[in-house]
């Protein structure tokens, strides 16, 4: 009889977000006509850059003519994509990353689980506390988590606790780790990491064999001039890092599926190097990403595509804005939102996340994201999300202060 694997079986209740869409999918069933606000997942709202959008439109032009018809690409990436991410996201910083070290996706979220592919059972993992559920989740399928807790933590897994008195920023574990994820601009908090504060990180990872396991999903969002927006910028950390970007919140395509990692050929570990590791893995389990997706991908480096994208990106910020000092003008205590699409909100009156999700969803219409389910450390907050639109996100906030 075929086993199965077992640590499927470990795992909590269902993933966070579908959760919080089940919950809301009963109360609209249930109150029928109500417009419910959405402040809770991270979807994108605004459409696709016009640049893109012709870009797209050529490549399928060209997908139907024999010519010019593609078959399966290159599972690295077709080189156009992958030569102006190296020029621009990194040359154009200072930064030397060569097209072969980059390696175009569907999606970060599948590279952050798939990366495990990489790594020993017996590898100690560190998380940050709260985190984004894929990092713990694909740990524990794979099992390096160990046991589930009743205090929601695993019993393998190191925990970075990221509180208000830290910054929402982890410090060094005292226990050594193997493999740390880190996220910044950072989801869900929206907290960002300094050049020291990363530079401390890449030290600790080369003095210990380490590797940095870098999400850089939301970087595009980062407008404050001294904020890395890669930890490449970091010296000596492409002897111990690799890194995670998309395409996703920077340009739309969270419907397109595009993305890329970075995988330094110094990344090096008892002799072996990790980029031909992936690179290998990736030739087997992958066949790349559509070429009209990346064609579309490519648009956004255009200096037209540029401005379209960061427009857009603006968009979302002044959102954010008008959620963090909404707010705050409300006397509610809330962070992030500065260099980030995210809202960290402090629940008042020592109210239960989930509690509270319940209550602005019955109450207010509106629904959020369970700090608690992004960890033990985020039980008392909520995440919201600037990705609606301008009125919502001015309503939302008139909602929430309304009824707390």
């Amino acid at each position: 009889m075929v086993r199965l694997n077992d640590n499927f079986q470990k795992l909590p209740g269902s993933y966070l977000f579908s959760e919080t869409a089940r919950r809301k999918n009963a109360y609209l069933a249930a109150h029928p006509g109500v417009r419910v606000i959405n402040m809770g997942i991270g979807d994108v709202t605004r459409p696709l850059a016009p640049s893109v959008v012709r870009a797209m439109h050529e490549a399928v032009d060209e997908m139907g003519a024999a010519a010019s018809f593609h078959g399966y690409g290159p599972e690295q990436g077709y080189e156009f994509l992958r030569e102006v991410i190296a020029k621009e996201d990194y040359a154009a910083r200072g930064v030397s990353v060569s097209a072969e070290e980059i390696f175009v996706s569907d999606g970060a979220k599948s590279d952050c689980g798939n990366i495990g592919d990489l790594f020993a059972v017996d590898n100690v993992v560190a998380v940050c506390d709260p985190v984004y559920p894929a990092y713990v989740d694909t740990n524990a399928m794979a099992g390096r988590a160990g046991e589930y807790g009743p205090d929601g933590h695993w019993s393998r897994l190191v925990y970075l606790n990221c509180t208000a008195e830290t910054g929402f920023v982890p410090e060094l574990p005292k226990t050594r780790a193997d493999m740390i994820y880190l996220c910044f601009p950072n989801n869900p908090t929206g907290a960002t990491a300094t050049r020291d504060q990363l530079a401390a990180w890449v030290d600790y990872a080369r003095e210990n064999g380490s590797v940095i396991l870098f999400d850089a999903a939301y970087e595009a969002f980062i407008r404050t001039p001294d904020i890395p927006h890669t930890i490449y910028e970091i010296e000596g950390a492409d002897e111990c890092a690799i890194e995670f970007r998309s395409f996703s919140k920077t340009a739309g395509f969270t419907g397109n599926r595009c993305a890329y990692t970075v995988v330094p050929r110094k990344l090096m570990r008892g002799g072996v190097s990790l980029r031909e590791m992936w690179n290998r893995r990736q030739c087997t389990k992958f066949n790349g990403v559509p070429y009209v997706v990346q064609r579309g991908a490519a648009a956004i480096y255009t200096p037209e595509g540029a401005r379209e994208v960061r427009e857009t990106i603006d968009f979302y910020l002044r959102n954010a804005a008008t959620i963090l000092n909404g707010l705050r003008s409300a006397g509610i205590q809330a962070s992030g939102g500065e260099n980030s699409p995210y809202i960290w909100m402090k629940a008042p009156d020592g109210m239960g996340s989930w509690e509270l999700f319940d209550r602005l969803l019955q109450e207010a219409n509106i629904v959020c994201t369970p700090g608690v389910g992004f960890g033990p450390c985020g039980e008392g907050y909520i995440r919201l999300t600037a990705f609606g639109t301008a009125e919502d996100s001015a309503e939302g906030v008139r909602r929430i202060a309304a009824v707390l």
